[in-house]
């Protein structure tokens, strides 16, 4: 399967999202105190079209069968780039705790690093907890981004137990995919085949 196809370049575009996202984001706040105008908007519009492309890369790959090992490490990376720049935005202007960032990114790129190391052995899929753990992130992310999140304070309150409910997710799905690698490999090391995960996808 050839790395070049849709699914990828798109997946290669929502990596270059990422400075456009993160500039409109510090457009809001000239003078480190978020302004919620147009600029935030602006910024929340290219989180959800980045977003969009996810899951339009995704489903591509799927129905023309141009999922490539390429894509299978690129994709989550292009997601961590993209939610880990809102995360330290929202803490470096006090939105959201540091606590709550660490954890997630901590997680998202140590696992990241894991699959790494663990490729020469297999490449790990996501499961189905992975996949509700990156949908948390994104809907309590894009929450948080609504200029009106911080005039409406019950829709702000929602948006924190959102994310909050996404740092747990984070927490037990970056277990399993440790439990998951230390299988791989014993598998791969022993000459076994691993157990083939019935959730597959493309992302941690």
């Amino acid at each position: 399967m050839p790395t070049l196809n849709i699914a990828n370049v798109l997946t290669v575009l929502r990596i270059l999202m990422v400075p456009l996202f993160a500039w409109l984001f510090v457009l809001d706040a000239p003078g480190g105190d978020p302004q919620y105008g147009g600029w935030r908007w602006a910024a929340a519009g290219v989180f959800a079209l980045a977003m969009y492309t996810d899951k339009l890369d995704g489903d591509l790959a799927r129905s023309r069968g141009l999922i490539t090992d390429f894509g299978k490490i690129a994709d989550p990376i292009a997601d961590k780039l993209l939610t880990g720049a809102a995360l330290v935005l929202f803490s470096l202007y006090g939105e959201l705790s540091w606590w709550a960032t660490g954890i997630i990114l901590v997680r998202e790129w140590g696992i990241t690093a894991m699959r790494f190391v663990v490729i020469r052995y297999g490449v790990m899929p996501a499961s189905q907890g992975g996949k509700l753990k990156t949908v948390t992130q994104a809907l309590g992310i894009f929450l948080l981004l609504l200029p009106v999140a911080h005039t409406v304070a019950w829709l702000g309150l929602v948006a924190l137990a959102i994310m909050w409910i996404a740092v747990a997710l984070t927490l037990y799905t970056g277990i399993v995919y440790v439990v998951d690698a230390v299988r791989l490999r014993a598998a791969a090391t022993s000459g076994s085949e691993p157990g083939a995960r019935p959730d597959g996808g493309d992302t941690a």
